[in-house]
């Protein structure tokens, strides 16, 4: 196993992909923190005088140490999450397109092998994706939001290691869709298109036509988003344990600027988000268990 994983990394080192993807993750996730720094840095503006004034005295707290900062990590690193999925895609259906899926197969014990070192490498690379994505969200953060607002050391530690948990699991992701659809291209086009704009415009529709508030909590982007937003959400009142004089649509515009709209807590959103990984990982392991590579 353990030749099998050194092959998996210098395969992987050997291609532009790893380096070529990380430029867009680092660009993203410190410009959407940036964005989102300077547009919820004056919080009252952006939620409501009313409604920060009710949030505040409900958590005991002045309206400038309101850790905005959260909010801005958020969307910095869930945008950046979207990359990791894009270079899971990569490490098995980018196989089957280069046609060099055959020698891998081969040259090991059996594919239960090969599958198992692809898992291990690539859990990895999401734990290093995760760890840069963040400190480019950081710094993005850093330089909008006034001091006294920014996350405390605690905060920004579960931050951390939320942030590697969501990328490690987005990565597997990837590589499950990959494995099924066996193609790049289909599956990167598919994915963008669900991830970024259908199930946004679904979760915003449905809240506004139908009040429902927790489909974003259930559905994988959102899911994959929550794991980070929402302990932004949290922290203010909107996630997990809920200040109790917050209205839905205030709680829900709350989890929104944390990037997690419907999200139930930072823990559920894992555990469902793992559930979807495992789907579709599990689902192209079984595919590939079987498919002709000859």
């Amino acid at each position: 196993m353990g030749n099998l994983i050194k092959a998996e990394f210098r395969k992987t080192l050997t291609l532009k992909a790893w380096w070529a993807l990380m430029i867009p993750a680092v660009v993203f996730a410190f410009a959407f923190a940036l964005f989102w720094g300077m547009i919820t840095n004056d919080f009252s503006d952006f939620l409501g005088r009313s409604d920060t004034r009710e949030l505040t005295e409900a958590l005991g707290i002045s309206t400038g140490e309101l850790p905005v900062g959260l909010l801005a990590l958020g969307h910095g690193i869930n945008i950046g999450t979207m990359i990791p999925i894009i270079f899971g895609v990569f490490a098995l259906a980018g196989e089957y397109t280069k046609k060099t899926i055959t020698t891998t197969f081969l040259t090991a014990p059996n594919r239960v092998s090969a599958l198992s070192a692809k898992m291990i490498t690539y859990i990895a690379w999401g734990a290093i994706y995760g760890v840069i994505i963040v400190a480019a969200a950081s710094l993005g953060t850093v330089i909008t939001v006034d001091s006294a607002r920014l996350p405390t050391a605690g905060q920004w530690l579960g931050v951390l290691g939320a942030g590697v948990l969501a990328t490690i699991l987005a990565t597997l992701f990837g590589i499950g869709v990959g494995a099924v659809w066996r193609s790049v291209v289909g599956s990167i086009i598919t994915l963008t298109i669900w991830m970024l704009v259908v199930e946004n415009v679904l979760v915003f529709v449905m809240f506004g036509a139908a009040d429902i508030t927790w489909l974003g909590g259930v559905l994988p982007n959102g899911t994959v988003n929550g794991i980070v937003g929402a302990i932004g959400a949290e922290a203010f009142g909107a996630a997990g344990v809920k200040v109790p004089t917050l209205e839905d649509e205030t709680a829900w515009a709350l989890q929104y600027a944390a990037g997690a709209p419907g999200a139930f807590s930072w823990w559920a959103s894992a555990l469902i988000f793992f559930g979807w990984t495992m789907i579709f990982f599990l689902a192209g392991w079984a595919v590939n268990q079987k498919k002709d590579i000859t």
